[in-house]
């Protein structure tokens, strides 16, 4: 069959449902795709990126050849979240694409470009497990570690695999230095309001047998002062030409919390996740703000209650007001390194262009 022709549709895990369940969606429109990104069924700097690339296949279908109809749809999707980077990279790239083709050949083209860049994002994700390990390897060598004694690595949020095509970003380094014998043991963040930290990076580390365990947000600092961190390792999801990242809230009071205490506190990133036009990450990188509901109400489990489903449970009074921005900004001078597919650089321009010239 001819890739026009084939039914076109994106599949993804709903992670939503992790970790009690996991569960498939079919998304077969843009509006299907845009509203999944919203209500994050799929969520992630990278796993965002190649779903809305996937997504702009379905777009090239729907537009029937109209240019504008094609560049709507592509909106449609870009302003579902405003921080996250991958989001308007891949749209744009696909759209600098199928305008070099005729609109009947837009469908395979975009097509073929999806397929690239999930590809290029699971052999970045790759590389950055490599420079990570050795960035490990080489800490261990630092402090003086016996081959028997473990490295505590704290993580925020989830940029696993679940936010990547795989491996992910921050994870890569602890999944290589786990396969390579090394002893890891992570500090698991629960990450409110959406718990992506107790729910996802902690079923993601148990799938691969990764010792860790949970914690509440603030516990952290704590941890540092006692010794207990040897390193802290977050992903991004929009980082400026200077350095400065922007991740999930709660990213910037580790780094602080780092700094004071001696603790190298590294980023892990694709360069996909580049925001080149950038420069002061805390005056120009918009902060999504997202639905109160996410810190009046929590979801979980009650087997005796509900056979096991998900119930939502109400945990402030109704008559409290809640706010909900869902990232800051840790400025670069906090980070110790950034960790991307062409190695380890400093958080500054002069840095990240030493491993990125042609952005100069």
């Amino acid at each position: 069959m001819e890739p026009d022709q084939r039914p076109l549709a994106v599949q993804v895990i709903d992670q939503r449902k992790l970790p009690f369940a996991f569960a498939l969606l079919t998304l077969d429109s843009v509006a299907a795709v845009a509203d999944a990104i919203r209500q994050m069924v799929v969520r992630g700097a990278g796993c965002i990126g190649a779903t809305a690339a996937y997504g702009m296949v379905l777009a090239a279908r729907e537009a029937e050849g109209s240019w504008s109809q094609l560049q709507r749809l592509g909106k449609t999707l870009t302003e579902t979240r405003p921080t996250a980077v991958n989001l308007a990279w891949a749209v744009t790239r696909m759209e600098q694409v199928l305008l070099q083709v005729p609109p009947a050949d837009w469908v395979e083209r975009a097509q073929l470009e999806a397929e690239a860049i999930a590809t290029e994002d699971l052999a970045a994700c790759a590389a950055i497990g490599r420079h990570g390990l050795k960035m490990i390897q080489a800490l261990r060598l630092k402090q003086d570690r016996s081959a028997a004694a473990v490295t505590n690595i704290l993580t925020h949020c989830n940029a696993g695999w679940l936010a990547f095509v795989d491996l992910g970003s921050a994870t890569a380094p602890i999944y290589a230095a786990h396969n390579a014998g090394i002893p890891i043991h992570v500090w698991v963040d629960e990450t409110r309001p959406r718990n992506q930290g107790a729910r996802l990076t902690a079923w993601e580390l148990a799938q691969h047998g990764v010792p860790h365990t949970v914690i509440a947000d603030n516990a952290g600092g704590h941890l540092m002062q006692h010794g207990l961190v040897d390193l802290v390792l977050t992903g991004a999801d929009r980082v400026t030409r200077q350095g400065d990242v922007a991740n999930k809230i709660g990213t910037y009071l580790k780094a602080l919390a780092a700094v004071d205490n001696g603790v190298p506190f590294y980023v892990a990133l694709p360069s996909s996740t580049f925001d080149w036009k950038l420069r002061d990450g805390l005056q120009e990188i918009p902060i999504e703000q997202r639905d109160p509901r996410e810190v009046t109400h929590l979801l979980g489990v009650a087997p005796p209650l509900n056979n096991g489903q998900e119930l939502e449970f109400q945990i402030l009074a109704s008559s409290s007001t809640a706010a909900n921005p869902a990232f800051d900004v840790t400025p670069a001078r906090l980070i110790t390194g950034l960790i991307t597919e062409r190695g380890i650089s400093p958080a500054s321009e002069a840095g990240i262009l030493a491993c990125f010239p042609e952005m100069a």
